[in-house]
């Protein structure tokens, strides 16, 4: 509302084609944030687009200055988890750990403190903490039965720091309750039972492209047979040429392939210079044809 009406319509452009894009691609989306940022760099929602697109382009000093010119200019702290989340990604987990305990965590939403306990809990494993995590993500919100919009990844990160820590049994489990709670497919719960039960996905796609080549191999060697079988035809054929029985019987098989009895306009070609004998058990009177 702070911009002049084309400028504005102009930025938000950019700003719902960095929204479209940050998922599937999170590089051309950043691109409209750069955009948008030169455009209207004192605006808070233009700021915090920036740092987001920044964020998943793994961008992380720079998604972390843009959420924390976005927290000064609005006041507010729910972008404190994502930029503790980049405290990790620059290599500083203990800076991660030391925001946790700060006051702006009290202030969060339920939905702001779970995303600041699964921060948490990777910044101690990033540290090697690995017992650490799993009490870090023991909660009152991990043991409740509602399913909310952070339940399965919530879930999804216990299990995983479970089977981190040789807790197979236990992790297959919590593995089932985030598949449970994750109707989005936010996470890949599902992939992760399959490989804990030894189920291995085949790629039907994959296979069927394997099959080929062998096939094609079957139709040249088929291939190779029927010319060679060729080749064998004409070398019967060049060593008969000069056979006399060959070419009479020839000769007969080509009045035999032509001859109609029933065509009386049929006249052959054919100049025959010998008698062919044909015996008529019917009619043994009759001894030339």
């Amino acid at each position: 509302m702070s911009l002049p009406k084309g400028l504005a319509e102009e930025v938000s452009k950019n700003l719902v084609m960095v929204a479209r894009l940050i998922d599937e691609d999170p590089e051309q989306a950043y691109a409209y944030s750069r955009i948008a940022l030169r455009l209207a760099s004192r605006v808070a929602a233009v700021r915090e687009a920036a740092g987001f697109a920044a964020y998943a382009t793994q961008k992380y000093s720079e998604a972390l200055a843009e959420f924390r010119a976005a927290k000064r200019m609005t006041g507010s702290v729910e972008l404190w988890p994502v930029m503790a989340d980049c405290e990790r990604g620059l290599g500083r987990p203990e800076r991660a750990l030391a925001m946790a305990g700060e006051p702006e965590v009290q202030k969060l939403d339920k939905a702001g403190q779970v995303e600041m306990r699964l921060v948490a809990a990777g910044a101690r494993r990033d540290m090697g903490q690995l017992d650490a995590a799993i009490v870090t993500l023991q909660s009152p919100e991990l043991a409740s039965s509602s399913v909310q919009s952070w339940t399965a990844r919530l879930r999804y990160a216990y299990a995983d720091a479970l089977l981190a820590a040789g807790r197979e049994d236990e992790a297959r489990e919590w593995f089932a309750k985030a598949l449970e709670a994750d109707k989005d497919g936010a996470t890949d719960a599902s992939d992760r039972l399959a490989e804990l039960d030894g189920v291995e996905f085949v790629d039907a796609g994959a296979e069927a492209e394997d099959d080929e080549p062998v096939a094609d191999e079957d139709d040249e060697l088929d291939d190779r047979r029927e010319d060679e079988l060729d080749d064998e035809d004409e070398l019967d054929d060049e060593d008969d040429s000069d056979d006399p029985e060959v070419r009479a019987a020839e000769r007969a098989s080509d009045v035999a392939e032509y001859y109609d009895e029933d065509d009386e306009e049929y006249e052959s070609d054919i100049d025959l210079t010998d008698e062919v004998v044909v015996v008529d058990e019917g009619d043994e009177g009759r001894d030339k044809a």
